[in-house]
């Protein structure tokens, strides 16, 4: 071959190559589409679920316990789809303030969860009074809220931070404002030593008082008056058993001193003396310490107690009874300590849901104890996350947990329904999965199916809207990001299969019978493991998390001591075929590979997970989904009428997303790129077959969910979606 043929079939080669690697690029390119919302809350649009939300907040009285619903003064029932909104952020400005209802409204979220918002928000001297000026725009945001019929709730103290003026009225105050903790925002605060220590509770009931007796100006009412205020939590993230708190009392010796005192004192009124605890302890007794001294020491450690715990199982010992002196103890100050700030509370006048702390206490006994410390003021409240990766609390490249909760049923975010308790409501306050995982599309639907509807959650508050649009990024508002189109995107289809009650309550399984007389003995009835990270947790044990996707499996506080029947998942696995269908017949839940979810009701419709190529049967209606994963919800909105007769039928559609340039390793559990605005999505490719569309029509909807002058052909009464195609998430049917 000469060297002009040589150069020209060269040259042949690399155009070749570069319009196959082109046409490749393209090709993979085409399978995604940029998320380009224009951002208008404000306006008409299909998905705008104002309409569903019962204005103004409070017009049925305020929210209260009814066995395990919250119901309004009236009857009602009502369970709260909402978000949290923190930090500084409710200090907004009117302008923003108006921008965040709009938000709100559109997706149609009942709830707010008002977050850590008092660090910055009480006076320079004292911590106890609010900062008039802050909290004025605080009092419009809360004003607007009401009027749109979305109740408000506070979580104001995660650590009450002290100030100078405090210093009069406290044991130490240089001991508290100048402790540092492994977690720089709670340095200088209550955080811990409160649960025991009575001056650091005066603080926190203080401003918490204070809060309720001021008067919002544009409401006119004090909020110990408005029924619009949901709930009152006490603190949060925090509790007596935390192992947080040793750190703090090596740094406190007034508040150590005045721990051991306590704990001294109750030891004298059990064993009377110094000789009988020695009999009973033995060489548990550290040398130095005794009754007389009022120096013994209760180990405040939740991993200390869970390991003993752990041990006396596998060895089938007894706990130590120091251990359960201990336990005993602790539990009691932090129900003293409740039970007064309930009191003062209650004091003045509010008549809503008070909430003590949504923290963990390890396994076991200790975590038995402090739940019912929980259960003994109000309802159960948790916070549970999952996925995330090498950035912790944000993004960054590195490995990535990039596990599915649907791949096995009661994992991650719904096995936090393992401390839901027979008679009280149960909350979900803080939850997301975590970017860069990239299945976080399925965490929404699974609470709000599983969580909210199997379940019967009362609550539930994503973490966190920090801005009243979508974001440009995924991570604009770190790993916590509910301004994702994976997330608010799917809320306010979620929002109205909620609010219509179209999933059914399960019944229950079995309960998980736990009585406060053996506790101190050391028993249990059942077997229960909590492995905590750091705000991640998974529940493990001999009644098994798996009977989450079937029906209840509650806690329940018994006066006397009842055994725990056993029940096991293979009621539901069939031959070995891992799958679950509810009690209730309306889910199914298939583990056998990575995992789907089906759902079956009046009202919705919808597959969520691993469901490539399957032809998946939904009463009247057939789907079948081309993408590797993918969530897809098929929704009347119509108020009452189900699919089979509403005129409108909203399809809601996700799958993976990603920044612009963002990049995995082939395994998908590495992160090397970052990328950059715009967001992309997936686009999500399936079919829909029912015998009603033969006379309905489909058209795509914009980003924001208003109408677009085109529309999609139905053939045969099936319909053949492209979502790379129509460049969209939502689609609209209605019926001649």
């Amino acid at each position: 071959m000469n060297k002009l043929h040589k150069h020209i079939y060269g040259a042949i080669a690399v155009v070749v190559v570069f319009v196959l690697f082109s046409y490749t690029n393209k090709e993979y390119q085409a399978d995604w589409f940029a998320f380009k919302p224009n951002a208008d809350f404000s306006s008409y649009s299909i998905i705008n679920m104002k309409d569903w939300l019962d204005a103004p907040a409070g017009k049925h009285g305020f929210v209260q316990i009814k066995d395990k619903d919250f119901v309004f003064e009236d009857g009602t029932k009502v369970k709260f789809w909402g978000v949290n909104i923190c930090s500084n952020t409710p200090f907004v400005d009117r302008e923003k303030a108006d921008q965040f209802v709009n938000t709100l409204t559109f997706m149609g979220v009942n709830g707010v969860r008002f977050h850590k918002f008092t660090w910055e928000a009480t006076d320079s001297i004292n911590s106890s009074q609010p900062d008039s000026l802050k909290f004025l725009k605080m009092d419009y945001f809360q004003s607007k809220l009401k009027e749109n019929g979305i109740y408000y709730g506070w979580s104001h103290i995660y650590g009450h931070k002290v100030k100078p003026g405090d210093s009069a009225n406290l044991e130490a105050y240089s001991e508290i404002a100048n402790l540092k903790y492994p977690w720089q925002h709670l340095n200088g605060s209550t955080s811990s030593l409160v649960n025991f220590a009575p001056d650091l509770q005066d603080l926190n009931i203080g401003l918490t008082v204070n809060m309720l007796n001021r008067r919002n100006p544009f409401t006119g009412l004090r909020y110990a008056d408005d029924p619009a205020l949901s709930f009152v939590e006490f603190q949060n993230e925090d509790d007596i058993f935390w192992s947080a708190i040793e750190r703090a009392l090596e740094q406190a010796p007034t508040y150590k001193a005045i721990l051991c005192k306590q704990f001294s004192a109750w030891l004298k009124i059990k064993y009377l003396n110094d000789e009988k605890l020695k009999q009973i302890w033995r060489s548990d007794l550290p040398e130095g310490q005794s009754i007389a001294k009022e120096n013994v020491y209760p180990t405040p450690n939740h991993q200390l107690f869970s390991s003993h715990y752990i041990k006396s199982i596998q060895e089938n010992k007894n706990i130590p009874q120091h251990l359960l002196d201990k336990m005993q103890f602790l539990y009691e100050q932090q129900l003293q300590f409740y039970k007064r700030f309930e009191k003062a509370v209650r004091n003045t006048g509010y008549k809503g849901v008070i909430v003590s702390s949504g923290w963990q206490a390890g396994s076991g006994i200790s975590h038995m104890y402090n739940l019912h410390t929980d259960y003994s003021v109000g309802p159960i409240d948790r916070h549970n996350y999952f996925g995330g990766g090498k950035g912790g609390h944000q993004l960054t490249t590195g490995f990535v947990n990039n596990e599915a909760m649907v791949s096995l049923p009661g994992s991650g975010l719904l096995g936090t329904g393992m401390q839901q308790v027979l008679d009280r409501p149960f909350a979900f306050s803080e939850w997301m999965s975590l970017i860069p995982n990239q299945w976080t599309a399925e965490a929404s639907p699974l609470i709000a199916f599983y969580g909210m509807g199997l379940q019967g959650w009362d609550a539930s508050y994503s973490f966190a809207l920090d801005s009243p649009t979508y974001s440009p990024t995924v991570q604009s508002h770190s790993v916590y990001n509910v301004n994702s189109p994976s997330q608010m995107g799917l809320y306010p289809a979620l929002a109205v299969m909620l609010y219509r009650n179209d999933i059914s309550e399960g019944p229950i399984l079995t309960e998980r019978n736990v009585n406060l007389a053996a506790l101190s003995e050391g028993k249990l009835g059942f077997s229960e493991f909590i492995e905590q990270g750091f705000d991640d947790k998974k529940f493990t044990g001999s009644i098994s998390s798996k009977l989450l996707a079937a029906g209840k499996i509650p806690i329940a506080f018994t006066e006397n001591l009842k055994e725990t029947q056993p029940y096991t998942i293979s009621r539901f696995e069939e031959k070995g075929i891992k799958t679950i269908t509810s009690a209730t017949g309306e889910l199914f839940w298939d583990y056998n590979s990575k995992g789907y979810i089906t759902l079956n009701t009046n009202g919705t419709k919808g597959v969520l997970g691993f469901a490539k190529g399957l032809n998946l049967e939904l009463g009247e209606w057939t789907l079948k989904i081309k993408n590797e994963f993918a969530v897809v919800l098929l929704t009347s909105l119509d108020k009452k009428a189900g699919l089979d007769k509403t005129d409108k039928i909203l399809i809601t559609t996700i799958g993976r997303v990603k920044n612009t340039g963002m990049e995995y390793d082939e395994t998908n559990t590495h992160l090397s790129k970052l990328g950059n605005a715009p967001i992309l999505l997936e686009g999500i490719d399936f079919t829909i077959g029912a015998k009603r569309l033969q006379k309905a029509t489909l058209k795509p909807l914009d980003h924001m969910g208003r109408t677009r002058s085109e529309e999609i052909v139905i053939d045969n009464n099936q319909i053949n979606i492209e979502g790379a195609t129509h460049k969209t998430m939502y689609y609209l049917l209605e019926f001649r």
